[in-house]
């Protein structure tokens, strides 16, 4: 007569349990790494759409402070309640020598986009040019001059 067994051995209950322990941390594994892009992600875009509305802003503003670097902070309530902040300059790209008041010029204007991540500080660089007229007390410079710090 055969003897027939009904369930598993608990060998077999082992080896089941330690692949099933190996898959779930792998899942886990992937999950954070996951979420983990997923925040940065955000946050890369959260500065993203700061920066276009502060360069919006900018772009529209009649007269900005040439060669100063002027900067701000965003409300929390924009930043997702991150400390964030921004500076910008504005210098003259292209106009003709010894251009006075009334004539054309070509800014360009850098803008960058900080937030603190934790206990690093995090930047996002963004630059775009406009046409302007020059106004009186005006200089066209060479073009060029250091990044913004």
């Amino acid at each position: 007569m055969r003897k027939s067994s009904a369930g598993f051995t608990l060998l077999e209950v082992l080896v089941a349990s330690v692949i099933m322990a190996v898959a779930i941390a792998g899942l886990l594994s992937n999950l954070t790494t996951s979420m983990r892009n997923a925040a940065r992600l955000t946050e890369y875009d959260r500065a993203a759409l700061l920066a276009r509305h502060k360069m919006d802003e900018l772009l529209v503003t009649p007269a900005i402070p040439g060669q100063m670097v002027i900067e701000g902070r965003f409300d929390p309530v924009q930043s997702g309640t991150v400390e964030a902040g921004w500076k910008a300059r504005a210098t003259i790209f292209e106009g003709p020598p010894n251009a006075g008041p009334g004539v054309e010029i070509l800014e360009r204007i850098e803008l960058q986009i900080w937030w603190k991540q934790g206990e690093k500080l995090r930047t996002f660089p963004l630059e775009s040019y406009r046409k302007r007229i020059l106004l009186p007390g005006e200089v066209v410079l060479p073009a060029g001059g250091a990044p913004l710090p």
